[in-house]
Formats: structure tokens, C-alpha cells, sequence
């Protein structure tokens, strides 16, 4: 099973947000995340968890 890696930009657009904002996310553990070298990714299923969470938390 392959996963894709996005970059913070790649996020910030996805969701409509600022990078910044994506980095308050990382930092709050809200978002997860990795370092590759001095990079910062964020795997597609991290993403769908955290607009689930959300969703679910809007929900109820």
C-alpha cells in the first residue's frame, strides 16, 4: 500500500488555510507529521484522520 506524502504548502491549499496555520497544527498535535532531512510531510492518511476528527467533532 502506497501513501502519499504532501508538503505543507500542498496541505495549506487542500484545506484552504495558511502554511502557518498547518504549522500551529503540526505543533499543537493536532496534525501529524515527519521530518525528512530539514523537511516537513504530512502523509494523506494524516490528513484524512484530522478532516474526520474535525468532521466528526462539527457533528456533534
Amino acid at each position: 500500500m502506497t501513501t502519499a506524502v504532501l508538503t505543507v504548502n500542498q496541505v495549506a491549499d487542500r484545506l484552504g488555510i495558511s502554511r502557518w496555520k498547518v504549522h500551529d497544527l503540526i505543533r499543537s498535535r493536532e496534525l501529524a507529521s515527519f521530518k525528512i532531512g530539514r523537511c516537513r510531510r504530512i502523509s494523506e492518511a494524516a490528513l484524512d484522520a484530522y478532516v474526520s476528527l474535525r468532521t466528526e467533532q462539527e457533528a456533534a
